[in-house]
């Protein structure tokens, strides 16, 4: 008969077995995913140079499909702009009130207003729209060639000889290259317009000594910095949503994994774009007054 310490010991045998067999089981699955990623993101480069590459010499030789860009662009400012309108107002308020609440300690509320736009332009504005553009815009286009690639769709235009990064990567790119900065101006003059009447209405702000102060605070290459930061990541985002268009398999529930998994990884690409670019631009440009 097994004496008690001989039971422990087979207990804690078995458990270290667990312990190996789970330990194990995670290695090689940590494995397989890393390696997963890195075939997805090398497969994304490649889609992307393809893409750019068909867009400049297509642009060059007067064969670029306008008309299918403009209609991109089209539909991507239509899922977009809206909700911009309507985040911009809300947003503009919530960072008067932030700012404002600040100044207000240090006794400098005239420049509360101004703080709050320049606050707008360089970080706000860049994020809302990169954000909008992967939620709404990115969303549509990798369903849309999602249920393209199930119904073989994509399959077709190969056998046809047509390259997909050319008639259909490609006038997504342009048009997301023109709805991004217009898509970031868009926010920037509605978020500025409506910290601008809030000071003047509800902090018994004057116009001059907002705008005043606000020229004090913004420079031109802020704007020129936050329409290049959107243009960046919108182009993150269009990237992506394609890649994962076109490479979605199972039916439907691979379309909805595809346009979850765009939404996901664009905004996460976004947010380290927006803080490389960031980092990137203040050793050059650094934040001054006057």
């Amino acid at each position: 008969m097994p004496t008690g310490s001989a039971v422990g010991d087979a207990i804690v045998a078995r458990g270290s077995r667990w312990i190996v067999a789970i330990l194990e089981s995670l290695q090689r699955y940590s494995r397989r995913t890393a390696l997963a990623g890195l075939r997805t993101f090398g497969r994304t480069i490649e889609l992307a140079v393809e893409a750019f590459r068909f867009m400049v010499v297509d642009i060059v030789r007067l064969r670029f499909p306008w008309r299918e860009a403009l209609g991109q662009a089209s539909f991507m400012a239509s899922v977009s702009a809206p909700p911009a309108l309507l985040i911009s107002i809300p947003f503009g308020v919530i960072v008067l009130q932030q700012v404002g609440s600040l100044t207000a300690q240090i006794g400098a509320t005239s420049m509360s207003g101004a703080a709050g736009g320049v606050g707008i332009i360089s970080q706000a504005a860049p994020m809302v729209s990169a954000l909008l553009l992967g939620g709404a815009a990115g969303a549509a286009v990798a369903a849309d060639l999602g249920a393209r690639t199930v119904r073989e769709e994509i399959d077709a235009l190969k056998t046809m000889g047509i390259n997909p990064a050319q008639r259909l990567v490609a006038p997504r790119i342009a048009a997301m290259l023109v709805v991004a900065p217009l898509l970031c101006l868009l926010i920037i003059f509605v978020g500025i317009g409506t910290i601008y009447v809030l000071n003047v209405t509800q902090l018994h702000g004057s116009p001059g000594s907002f705008l005043s102060a606000f020229a004090a605070f913004a420079r031109p290459v802020d704007l020129w910095i936050a329409m290049i930061k959107s243009t960046i990541m919108g182009v993150l985002v269009i990237i992506v949503a394609c890649q994962r268009g076109i490479e979605a398999r199972g039916g439907p529930r691979g379309v909805a994994d595809a346009v979850n998994a765009a939404v996901v990884v664009s905004v996460l690409l976004a947010i380290i774009a927006n803080l490389v670019i960031t980092q990137v631009t203040a050793m050059f440009f650094p934040p001054r007054i006057g």
